[in-house]
């Protein structure tokens, strides 16, 4: 979760009556056959970071693009401070965006490369300036004492710090960042989120932070933006998507391993698995069928060895840092279960799991956007075989396990 959700506060996005910085009102834009964004609201706060979180071709680039002015919107508009700007060219924005790749001049010094956007035409700013600006942001971003190296010259991290330089001297009024760790390998991703963060603390701009990646999201964001196919399905804290998600498809975006989604049915006050066991206690009321998810570390074994719960197997054993990932065959199905790395388990051993009821979170089977679309393919389609065929292909690309039986 962001630092600041952890601390007990909230974003002011999330305050409700605050007047926003930007109001995105239904946006939509098109290219040919392909509906890129359909109907966006959306909201930033005057000291926020908001994060937009999708897979690929979620529209979340063509999100950024219309808002820096690059895409004009086929309906719907985009006000800054009670400003309308959908009609107003990207120069007149006052915005910045950052790419996900580098966009340097190579062969151009790092101070000729923070020193470009300030030279634009209409800028009109004195030498003095432009000079006191690059020093503030080179020494802001620990890239002084290569002011006059050639880009070329710089690691991938030096560049992307260049990158956000050249949109911090301009000081905009709202930052927009396209993927811009999506390059660096991983130590550099989590150290430059951190940084990020820090950043727009220090310079009480807002941003929004487009990204595919759910620890950038859940570690940075004040608020999140869950983006499929060019829609919003679902805005809120770290905590609010992560723990209490509207569909199947939004709470596959976040937690790894993903979390366990169980077909069940109602009867005599439970709800039932595939093979009739008693998961948790049901009320006598709504659909008789649903969708029960549930996180992996929200399943506990029961330690009772004259328990009554019904077994399950353990097949794969993953060690994962200071915790444990299984992967047992329970209630005619399979489940993750993360649990703590003291626990001495093997391939094969039989386990007794429980779920958190209070945890639990139940899906309407027939949601739009959770197993209509995993019929015709989608993203719960791919997990539901993920956790049955622990052979299957795009499941060893996600774990490697130290251990398993067939």
């Amino acid at each position: 979760m962001s630092e600041r959700e952890a601390g007990g506060t909230v974003g002011v996005g999330a305050r409700s009556g605050a007047v926003p910085f930007l109001a995105a009102r239904g946006v939509s834009k098109r290219f040919g056959a392909n509906q890129a964004l359909e109907q966006i609201d959306l909201d930033v706060a005057h000291d926020e970071l908001l994060v937009v979180l999708g897979p690929t071709g979620a529209g979340k680039t063509t999100l950024l693009r219309t808002i820096a002015g690059l895409e004009r919107p086929d309906a719907g508009r985009i006000v800054v401070e009670g400003r309308d700007l959908t009609g107003l060219s990207p120069a007149a924005r006052d915005v910045a965006l950052v790419f996900q790749n580098f966009s340097l001049y190579p062969r151009w010094t790092v101070r000729k490369n923070l020193e470009f956007p300030l030279r634009a035409p209409g800028r009109n700013l004195p030498g003095a300036e432009i000079r006191r600006r690059i020093e503030w942001a080179a020494e802001l971003l620990s890239i002084t004492r290569y002011l006059e190296r050639e880009a070329s010259r710089l690691s991938g991290g030096e560049m992307q710090r260049v990158a956000i330089g050249r949109a911090i001297v301009r000081r905009p009024s709202l930052f927009l960042m396209d993927e811009p760790l999506t390059n660096l390998d991983a130590k550099l991703r989590e150290a430059l989120r951190v940084e990020l963060v820090q950043l727009r603390r220090q310079l009480a701009t807002p941003m929004i932070f487009v990204t595919h990646d759910q620890t950038e999201a859940l570690s940075m964001a004040d608020r999140i933006v869950v983006l499929s196919e060019g829609r919003i399905l679902q805005t809120g804290t770290p905590r609010e998507i992560y723990e209490r998600p509207v569909s199947p498809v939004v709470a596959l975006q976040l937690g790894q391993p993903a979390i366990n989604l169980l077909r069940v049915r109602r009867q005599a006050g439970h709800w039932l698995g595939a093979d009739g066991t008693p998961l948790i206690a049901a009320e006598d009321a709504g659909p008789a069928e649903r969708v029960l998810g549930i996180r992996p570390e929200h399943i506990a074994l029961d330690p009772d060895p004259g328990s009554t719960s019904a077994e399950g197997v353990v097949r794969i054993v993953e060690y994962i840092g200071p915790t444990t990932t299984l992967l047992v065959d329970w209630a005619g199905d399979r489940v993750h279960i993360v649990v703590p790395r003291r626990a001495a388990l093997r391939p094969g051993d039989r386990v007794r799991p429980r779920i958190d009821a209070t945890r639990a979170v139940l899906f309407s089977p027939d949601q739009r956007d959770g197993l209509a679309e995993a019929a015709h393919g989608g993203a719960l389609a791919r997990a539901s075989l993920h956790r049955r065929d622990p052979d299957c292909s795009a499941h060893r690309a996600s774990y490697h396990p130290t251990e398993e039986v067939p």
